[in-house]
């Protein structure tokens, strides 16, 4: 039997610093993903999730590498996400990346983590 492939999910390995612990704080209080695996005491990886997105959290405290590092992470209800992300703490939203309607067809917006890695919130527009 002939299958096309088919992608479904990416899930990214990023520089979660060196108190992982702290990382993964943030990824669940502020961004409301779970902590669904930890490894190492102290934590030298760990993933996140929320919904059908995981990201794996790895022990590296290289800020210059983490702050080269983005990601885009789509959404339905991008509203509602921003809004959820505002009442938490309005200083994660990036001051250049709130939310708004860009030019390729997306509403978006961004937040950095500790590290400072970028990872842009974003829902196709309607047509």
């Amino acid at each position: 039997m002939n299958q096309t492939p088919v992608l479904k999910s990416i899930s990214p390995l990023i520089p979660g610093g060196k108190d992982l612990k702290a990382t993964v704080a943030f990824y669940e209080q502020q961004l409301g993903f779970k902590c669904i695996h930890k490894e190492g005491e102290p934590i030298h990886m760990a993933i996140v999730q929320r919904d059908s997105t995981q990201i794996f959290l790895i022990q590296n405290e290289d800020k210059h590498l983490a702050e080269e590092t983005s990601l885009r992470i789509q959404v339905e209800g991008i509203d509602q996400l921003y809004q959820e992300f505002q009442n938490k703490d309005a200083a994660m939203i990036h001051p250049n990346g709130k939310l708004e309607t860009k030019p390729w067809g997306v509403n978006e917006f961004v937040v950095l983590d500790p590290m400072g890695v970028c990872i842009t919130f974003y829902e196709m527009l309607k047509p």
